[in-house]
């Protein structure tokens, strides 16, 4: 053993060299370095070295939790290995996103008869196999799984109604219209839904909820206490929750503490029962988590429901009318103790249709989020996107007035979600004096109104901001050391697959509008250089963008970057900074998920060569409206890159190239890589949302559609 693994020991003193072998380690030592080992590794490979990593890798510290969830290269057989030897020791388990594994192996589960904990979202697994699985876990007391098309409760055994009776939490995506298994399960304690159906099928034909209305099993809910609900866009989604829903206007829960409802959308559809609820929230004093569509509730009821609590996670996004309350709330004691608050979202809180004389009291405080970040001195997820805070760089200005001065009060923060113009520390004087120019009476008869759709973008609105432009910026920075992911969205950023927040071209404002932000260039960019513990970075509608050399200063610094997602940067005529993006992924050696989209993607064999330097890779989608590709080189990098599993790409180009590059994709490494989703089409085409409609959910919900990750509801993520 000590021959396998050998550690040298220098001192600098002596120069004097000793070997440690693994037998000297302790045992502790060795089972804090295998809990970085995948399950699949530790029972197949490791367990087989020697006697003492045996006994070591079948620790009940290794196995009583396990999840398989991005086990990419784990096939049927494998798993079927490791479920028979984890039978008799795991009690948590997850296969969230397994969507490659075959139905008969999700039936072997049920050895696993001592589970109490399983989560089988994103798996084959139909109804009378599920009703078989459940009858064999008698113990189980938390269920995540899909409600897939042509379920039926009725196939359900007494066995395993049995099972689900006891059940304290589930977890159920719906795919189709259905209470799932909710009615089965009288003793639910936490409810988490998601809502994924479409509003046509394949065929054509409308979905419709009908059906339900005449189900005598509705759900009473009479011991829960954590609801959640998590929405698609669609019609049917909307009118499903209200079902579910239904009975919260007679009765609402006496223990319910977390009631999180996420409605896509400009107009949700209305219930009259909140107010009843947030009062009923108001009462008890142990609220942690409240998040309702703005339609949902008013300033009277948002004041009943947080007065005298303590929440851990707050949402208010797009809540126009509610957000003098929040504030107020927040800051003058409407809140019992706001230091205990995790999670903050204020996602287009302030929003309102642009316009060239924005009113300040439109726009972000940075005296109000100063005392907002000493009241939630604990906050660790914040959400600004779709806000607006302009700073005026006079002479005399101090640095502490800057919105982002304020936010480095938030030592504890590991996710922020900013508007661009939040970085700019002012107007240059060129921008200031077309603006002024612009506001002039002598101009407002003969400027014209913006256009609807793509905004003409002005070569000299790239000019980069005289003098110090980020030293509001490095104020964040330095006072935000343990920030994990950063986005910074522009405010006339629409993707061209957005996930919740699907929207015509007519409700964002104008790209380029808001001066500040167009001021937000490369400069900024190599600033966030300083977060050294940055690993997911979101940057999406910066037209001040010039050639991208701040990513390169970014890359060499931030080593540790896992997602990384590039949106819409710089003109959009052309793509001025891919010089700069291939210099950059050559150093991002430890990148998992790449997301790039802009209008004019040349991906051609010196892109996928520079992309070959990504040796993890994982996941990569490129979007591209009239981008091209080199189908011999988009080949030749999925050789190199063995660990891709994902290749999303909806670029230009005809139909029957995207097909023929797919069929080749698919044909040559499908059978080493079982989990493999390509996906290439045109971006154009008539017929995308069907094929959208094909790909796995856990993908399409993390990374092909575009949408913000931070201080949001919970996902149906794994144990």
């Amino acid at each position: 053993m000590d021959q396998q693994i050998t550690q040298a020991v220098s001192s600098e003193d002596t120069m004097s060299s000793t070997s440690v072998g693994m037998s000297d380690l302790s045992d502790e030592i060795l089972l804090c370095i295998l809990r970085h080992v995948s399950v699949c590794d530790l029972l197949v490979n490791v367990a087989n070295v020697c006697q003492k990593l045996r006994t070591l890798c079948h620790d009940k510290t290794l196995l009583t939790n396990v999840s398989l969830s991005e086990e990419y290269q784990a096939d049927d057989l494998l798993v079927r290995d490791v479920l028979k030897r984890l039978a008799n020791h795991v009690q948590s388990l997850s296969l969230n996103g397994c969507y490659w594994l075959s139905g008969s192996t999700m039936e072997l589960l049920a050895r696993c008869r001592g589970v109490t904990h399983l989560d089988v979202t994103g798996c084959r697994l139909s109804t009378l196999r599920l009703s078989r699985l459940l009858s064999s876990l008698s113990s189980l007391r938390l269920l995540a799984f899909d409600v897939a098309p042509g379920f039926s409760s009725d196939q359900l055994s007494s066995q395993a109604v049995d099972s689900l009776s006891r059940l304290s939490e589930l977890r159920q995506t719906l795919l189709t219209p259905s209470y799932g298994v909710v009615p089965c399960c009288a003793q639910l304690r936490k409810l988490m839904l998601q809502f994924d159906i479409r509003d046509v099928t394949r065929d054509g034909v409308g979905v419709s909820c009908q059906l339900m209305v005449g189900q005598s099993s509705v759900p009473h809910y009479q011991q829960l206490e954590e609801f959640t609900a998590r929405l698609a866009p669609g019609e049917v989604n909307q009118t499903l929750l209200l079902l579910y829903l239904a009975v919260f206007s007679v009765h609402v829960p006496k223990r319910l503490r977390v009631f999180l409802v996420s409605i896509p959308g400009p107009n949700p559809a209305h219930w009259p029962a909140a107010p009843l609820l947030a009062q009923s929230l108001g009462q008890r004093g142990d609220l942690v988590a409240l998040q309702l569509p703005r339609t949902w509730l008013d300033s009277l009821s948002l004041k009943r429901a947080l007065e005298g609590n303590s929440p851990k996670h707050l949402s208010f996004s797009r809540c126009l009318a509610l957000w003098p309350q929040v504030f107020q709330s927040l800051l003058n004691g409407g809140v019992k103790d706001a230091a205990k608050l995790d999670s903050l979202n204020l996602s287009g809180i302030n929003h309102v249709p642009y316009s060239e004389c924005r009113n300040v009291e439109d726009q972000l405080v940075a005296e109000t989020m100063s005392q907002l970040a000493v009241s939630c001195s604990n906050l660790k997820h914040l959400n600004l996107m779709h806000t607006h805070y302009h700073h005026e760089n006079s002479p005399g200005s101090e640095g502490e007035s800057h919105l982002c001065a304020s936010l480095a009060k938030l030592r504890n923060l590991r996710s922020l979600t900013l508007p661009a113009c939040t970085l700019s520390d002012g107007l240059n004087s060129h921008q200031s004096s077309t603006r002024n120019k612009l506001q002039s009476p002598l101009f407002q008869g003969l400027k014209k109104a913006p256009r609807v759709g793509l905004q003409n973008y002005k070569p000299d609105t790239e000019s980069p901001v005289s003098g110090d432009s980020t030293s509001g910026l490095a104020l964040l920075m330095a006072g935000c050391p343990l920030l994990e992911t950063l986005e910074v969205i522009g405010p006339g950023f629409a993707s061209a697959l957005p996930r919740l927040e699907p929207c015509t071209r007519a409700s964002v404002e104008p790209r380029g509008m808001c001066a500040w932000a167009r001021g937000v260039g490369d400069v900024h960019l190599a600033a966030l250089q300083a977060l050294a513990r940055l690993r997911c970075l979101t940057l999406a509608g910066l037209p001040g963008v010039i050639r991208g050399t701040g990513l390169v200063q970014l890359a060499r610094q931030c080593r540790d970057l896992r997602v990384l997602s590039l949106a819409n940067l710089g003109s959009l005529k052309t793509m001025n900074y891919t010089a700069a993006l291939l210099d950059m992924l050559k150093h991002c050696t430890q990148l998992q998920e790449l997301r790039l989209e802009q209008p004019y993607l040349n991906a051609n064999a010196l892109f996928f060569e520079a992309l070959s330097c990504c040796s993890r890779l994982q996941r990569i989608c490129l979007i591209s409206r009239s981008g091209t590709f080199d189908p011999a080189a988009t080949e030749t990098f999925m050789e190199r890159c063995c660990h891709v599993i994902m290749c999303h790409m909806f670029m230009g180009g005809t139909l029957v190239a995207c097909r023929t590059l797919q069929k080749a994709l698919l044909d040559k490494f499908s059978a080493e890589r079982l989990a493999l989703s390509v996906v290439i089409y045109p971006l154009q085409h008539e017929d995308l949302a069907s094929v959208i409609r094909d790909i796995p959910l856990t993908l399409l919900d993390r990374i092909t559609l575009f949408q913000s990750h931070v201080a949001q509801p919970p996902h149906l993520s794994p144990l």
